[in-house]
């Protein structure tokens, strides 16, 4: 029986990491990208991001002043139980938030939307989100915690099926291009893209294929693991580098997850995750066991079954 104390402290060992371990695969990515760069301003960024990850750990604080807005997403395994339910894992998450805002410290940046009320702990209505998936044949809770920016770096539009693989590549390099020279997105950063799916379950998708996959893993499908290849060399030579300079470090890794839709139709959305790729994932068993990673092994064959019964 997994317990709400063992989820609250788990909630908070991962929100300490997600803000200031950066993951060693975005790390890898960042220095692959550093050994091409020629350009001495891109350069310059991703040198001191290296600095400022190095800082962030020695002295235990976030390693970006912007926390973002810390969410959550948790996989139930078919067989877990959680003593007090759903309902107790929500509250210690929440409670986990909440402590961690003051004792990381993080930015308190949840606000109400019109009064612009501010409860000074990144809790509210709807706040912080807390998105399920389930997977068969497993005891465990996995609870993974995302820190990201939750002001810019996406966009959506309705493709159709007419537009093809160009018109994706189109708005792909379109939103790119608005990123950097709007500054509404912090590069290099894992851009995940979506494919299909309603309006809603699209922008999801794209979202959860740019914070939930590590960089070098690729989608089972070949086509669409060829066009992630694709897509990671485009959105290198479009002249823009790291945080909008010019150079050619846009792109750590492109994920794209897709979902069945509408036959008249072909949803995409863009997403840019942070230039420090801010997760950390929690297992807990219900013998008390807690383990930690960085992947948060969320894309099961489980999760993209395309068939009646599993």
């Amino acid at each position: 029986m997994i317990k709400e104390q063992e989820i609250y402290a788990a909630g908070m060992e991962i929100m300490s990491r997600a803000a200031i371990d950066i993951p060693e695969d975005y790390r890898e990515g960042l220095r692959g990208m550093l050994e091409k760069e020629e350009e001495e301003l891109s350069r310059f960024v991703l040198m001191s991001m290296l600095d400022n990850w190095e800082a962030a750990e020695e002295d235990r604080r976030a390693m970006c002043a912007d926390t973002g807005v810390p969410r959550y997403f948790v996989k139930i395994g078919n067989e877990a139980k959680i003593d007090g339910g759903p309902v107790a894992l929500e509250r210690a998450l929440r409670r986990a938030t909440a402590d961690a805002t003051h004792s990381i410290p993080l930015r308190p940046n949840r606000v109400h939307p019109l009064s612009r009320a501010d409860n000074n702990n990144n809790v509210g209505i709807n706040a912080p989100e807390i998105e399920y998936s389930f997977e068969p044949d497993s005891d465990w809770v996995d609870v993974t915690t995302v820190h990201k920016g939750g002001l810019f770096g996406t966009d959506y539009r309705m493709l159709f099926p007419s537009d093809g693989i160009e018109g994706i590549k189109r708005f792909y390099l379109d939103s790119l291009v608005a990123f950097g020279k709007r500054g509404l997105a912090c590069q290099p950063a894992i851009i995940g893209i979506g494919l299909g799916g309603s309006k809603d379950s699209c922008m999801v998708l794209g979202k959860r294929a740019a914070c939930l996959r590590m960089v070098g893993d690729r989608n089972p499908d070949p086509k669409i693991a060829t066009l992630e290849d694709e897509f990671k060399e485009l959105g290198n030579n479009i002249g823009m580098g790291a945080m909008g300079f010019v150079g050619k470090s846009m792109v750590i890794d492109c994920n794209i997850e897709v979902g069945y839709c509408h036959t008249g139709g072909m949803q995409m959305s863009v997403h840019a995750f942070c230039l420090s790729s801010r997760r950390a994932v929690a297992r807990i068993y219900g013998d008390g066991r807690v383990t930690y990673r960085t992947d948060p092994a969320w894309f099961t064959d489980y999760q993209r079954r395309e068939t009646v019964e599993w």
